[in-house]
């Protein structure tokens, strides 16, 4: 046995590399930029996980997601390193102060790109021996990938300013267009290469055309109540996640609770801790719910609305049978789903008519207090925020109470055609995926064709247009009785007190 298995076996419990790991490994081991797509579930994090016991220093892992860093914190704990940190916005200063003084300590250090904005943190970082810089859900660096970050794009100039140690790039899902920006944002140009097929041949895939919403909620109810679980179910919005999440209960589907993120921070945590431990048979969420849900056997997920491009349907699709065994994709579609993924889209992109109006306003809402304060005092979303921030730091040099009414317009139209031309590509992406949805070739080839690669051959049970009988994913046993999800402080205390009254508990 060599000492890349061994240490696999004995760090992390496993007998052999699932496909694509030891290449990614050897060629992170050997100090080369790699850029690995690797499939939803087929285990990335121990591309850099498992390189961390042979590499001296410390491995710095860029994640977009709270949720997502905690989970990945909380495994290497259970597994019994101790010397992990995670940075990011919701840890108070004394924590912050704590693990700063001590950071050279840390074999992982985890942190979000906005913390690597912080000239503090980057001055810690300066005095750690980085190894390896991790760049973790990678197509967010893109403006073309369909979760752009804005601040991703800073990281190349991180990684400088940290001596430009060797870089590993990873992703699930990115086309060639996004793997492209990712190797020129980050500065690897001579990158070795992992791209693994985005297919899932373990993933039946369908699609039902219903007759209008409510006539979708009721197949929706009806597959959720017949479906082997656990399973996971998509919504474009917070109101029917809630509202589905109440019918499928009561319609008998078992045990379901939902999850968006306008719910408190320890109530998301619970209702993921819990369909982690299979205490919940079905999650009514938003997009918001996935990343970071390290969760094998998951055997459906259900798209109640259309996701607004391909790219995010194959990544919360990849969701289900992480175990490799047989599992369901199904999206409900009806009249008016356009409509609705459109809008949800370029929900991100400011009117026009107002952009117009906040730099007319120009440098009053500033204060004085440069682009920042100016964008914060526009009355945008926090992600018309981010986008706009993006815009202006690519380009704009001036401070905003030194520009004359010209120069305003010029900005105005500057900005306004950066816009349009996001919005135009949004609605070329909707358009792959309706004609997705309406197709009637083989849907697993439309995918993999989608991405640059080439279709192999079909599983037995591969799409509705190749002849998918979904009878084998259903079941006759009866789910266990729905009960409901408690308010997150009285699960907590029913947690630490079990069934004590709290002034018992407080003896």
């Amino acid at each position: 046995m060599d000492e890349l298995t061994k240490t696999l076996h004995e760090r992390f419990g496993h007998a052999s590399f699932r496909p694509g790991q030891r290449d990614v490994i050897e060629d992170v081991l050997s100090g080369r930029d790699v850029l690995a797509m690797l499939p939803t579930g087929s285990g990335k994090s121990l591309c850099y996980q498992l390189p961390a016991y042979f590499l001296p220093g410390s491995v710095l892992i860029v994640s977009p997601l709270v949720s997502l860093m905690e989970d990945q914190v909380e495994q290497l704990r259970r597994r019994g390193e101790k010397r992990v940190v995670a940075f990011h916005s919701l840890l108070d200063a004394e924590e912050k102060w704590h693990a700063l003084t001590s950071l050279p300590d840390f074999r992982f250090i985890y942190a979000s790109p906005e913390m690597l904005q912080s000239e503090t943190f980057l001055a810690a970082l300066r005095r750690v021996r980085v190894s390896l810089f991790v760049v973790d859900e990678a197509h967010c660096i893109s403006q073309w990938g369909y979760d752009f970050r804005p601040d991703f794009l800073k990281l190349g100039a991180v990684r400088h300013a940290l001596g430009s140690p060797p870089c590993l790039a990873l992703t699930a899902t990115a086309t060639p267009e996004v793997q492209e920006d990712i190797i020129r944002t980050l500065g690897m140009e001579r990158a070795r290469r992992h791209i693994y097929s985005v297919d899932r041949p373990n993933i039946a895939l369908a699609v039902e055309r219903c007759l209008s919403v409510e006539d979708k909620a009721a197949r929706l109810a009806e597959c959720a109540k017949r479906l082997r679980g656990p399973g996971i179910v998509y919504f474009s919005s917070r109101q029917w996640a809630e509202e589905m999440a109440r019918r499928l209960a009561q319609n008998g589907a078992g045990r379901v609770a939902y999850y968006h993120a306008g719910m408190d921070g320890e109530q998301r945590l619970l209702v993921q801790q819990q369909f982690l431990y299979d205490e919940l048979d079905i999650v009514c969420c938003t997009s918001a719910f996935g990343m970071g849900v390290d969760k094998g056997n998951v055997r459906f997920v259900l798209h109640f609305h259309m996701p607004a491009q391909l790219e995010a349907y194959v990544q919360e699709i990849g969701r289900a049978g992480r175990d490799g065994a047989p599992s369901l994709a199904v999206l409900f579609y009806a009249d008016g789903d356009r409509a609705i993924a459109q809008a949800v889209a370029e929900a991100e992109l400011p009117d026009s008519a107002a952009l117009r109006e906040w730099c007319r306003r120009l440098p009053e809402d500033a204060v004085r207090g440069g682009w920042r304060a100016a964008v914060d005092a526009g009355g945008f979303t926090d992600i018309q925020k981010r986008l706009l921030a993006y815009f202006l730091e690519w380009g704009q040099t001036a401070a905003p109470e030194q520009l004359t009414a010209a120069a305003k317009e010029r900005l105005y139209e500057r900005m306004a055609a950066a816009i349009e031309a996001r919005r135009r590509w949004k609605r070329k992406k909707l358009r792959e995926m309706e004609e997705w949805v309406h197709a009637f070739s083989c849907r697993r080839a439309a995918i993999v064709r989608a991405f640059g690669e080439e279709p192999a051959d079909k599983p037995d049970a591969c799409c509705d247009n190749c002849g998918l009988e979904t009878d084998r994913f259903m079941t006759d046993g009866r789910r266990p009785e729905a009960a409901p999800v408690r308010p997150w402080r009285e699960e907590l205390w029913h947690m630490f007190f079990g069934g004590r009254r709290h002034d018992e508990a407080a003896k």
